[in-house]
């Protein structure tokens, strides 16, 4: 059967998908996780701390939809990738996933008991469920740049060659670092725009600068380090945009130290994306700063757009590179699923994601104004 769109095509836009969905994620559920990191240090009396709890409450469970879109629209449309990462990763996502099963934990049992050290224990686990989580997406991303260390046999079983303290290097936790401070900036930005005026909002502020400044200085540091740190990695010759998915056949992937720059050089409009990352968190600098809490915002999902679309454009058209065979790295062109299963799930998602979309932004409309430490005391439903 021929399909109305060719294969290197949907490749491509599945490719821009997955990358929408990773922004989504980090647009919504981010602000719930900067907000759980931020708790302990915003919130001093128990009041404050619902407050803040409050200001999440309603949507962070939505919001988490995107990671599971995310898993499974990696599952779908890119198995190679899925497979080799969560099996090597293994570990690292096992802390990731003990870590976000703190969230819903700590959102329902705060409240079930006054007392304070009750209380004091779940705020802290609120906020290993909101930083843990960061740190190790951030982690994974620095490993993702450097290639991770697997290889492919003949029959394309995948072997994991790498440890879990090996996934820490300088490089990946200079990325950890930018996460959290990226995803602690938009937390900040939240709660500005969330939380009633007062000491809470005061301090999420000073935080929020204060992170935004990290932002600004790890992105940078980061870029430098891609550009002179000899990380990067090449394909040699020309790709089969349109052959089969199988890694080991067509062009071959090499380490090219500097690569990760290549496109820039080619498409000069990609440049869009890290001016966004250092623009953004300048603008949500200024917004808190000077108390405008819409600038604030707006500059802190515009940093968070930017830096993740560097990762994601620097690398095209790699998905996963493998530092100790560049032969078995993964690319858009040769670890995705058959065209007639891109062609389906693209029509699935065109129905279904604007449903969703729609849906997500009438409950924000529904739901939507100032957390208060007033309505506690009004509202048996607020956590």
């Amino acid at each position: 059967m021929e399909l109305p769109i060719d294969y290197a095509t949907l490749r491509v836009l599945w490719w821009a998908l997955i990358g929408i969905i990773l922004i989504g994620f980090a647009l919504t559920d981010g602000y719930d996780m900067g907000v759980g990191a931020l708790l302990p240090f915003v919130a001093k009396t128990d009041a404050e701390r619902r407050m803040v709890i409050n200001t999440v409450g309603p949507t962070w469970e939505g919001n988490q939809v995107w990671f599971i879109v995310g898993g499974a629209g990696l599952f779908a449309a890119w198995p190679f990738a899925y497979a080799i990462s969560f099996s090597g990763f293994y570990l690292a996502l096992f802390v990731v996933l003990a870590a976000m099963i703190l969230r819903p934990v700590g959102f329902k049992y705060r409240s079930k008991r006054p007392h304070p050290r009750w209380r004091g224990f779940w705020d802290w686990a609120l906020f290993v469920g909101g930083f843990v989580p960061v740190l190790c997406f951030g982690v994974a991303l620095g490993n993702v740049l450097q290639g991770a260390p697997f290889r492919l046999d003949s029959d394309l079983r995948a072997f994991y060659e790498g440890s879990f303290i090996g996934l820490f290097s300088p490089f990946a936790l200079l990325c950890g670092l930018l996460s959290v401070a990226m995803l602690v900036l938009h937390g900040a930005a939240w709660l500005t725009l969330k939380a009633e005026e007062g000491p809470v909002t005061e301090r999420a502020r000073l935080f929020g600068e204060i992170a935004a400044l990290a932002s600004i200085v790890l992105f940078a540091a980061g870029g430098f380090w891609v550009a002179f740190g000899g990380l990067g990695f090449r394909i040699e010759g020309l790709a089969d945009a349109a052959g089969p998915s199988n890694p080991l056949r067509g062009a071959a992937a090499v380490r090219a130290p500097g690569a990760w720059l290549d496109n820039y050089g080619r498409h000069g409009w990609m440049m869009i994306a890290p001016i966004l990352g250092f623009a953004g968190a300048a603008l949500a600098l200024y917004g808190l700063r000077f108390n405008k809490a819409w600038a604030a915002f707006g500059g802190s999902s515009a940093s968070a757009v930017g830096i993740v679309g560097t990762v994601g454009l620097s690398m095209f058209p790699f998905i996963l590179p493998s530092s100790f065979d560049p032969r078995s790295s993964l690319t858009v062109w040769n670890a995705s699923s058959t065209h007639l299963t891109l062609f389906v799930m693209l029509i699935v998602t065109a129905v279904f994601l604007p449903l969703i979309l729609l849906y997500t932004a009438w409950v924000y409309k529904v739901l939507w104004g100032r957390s208060t430490t007033g309505a506690l005391a009004t509202n048996p439903d607020l956590y």
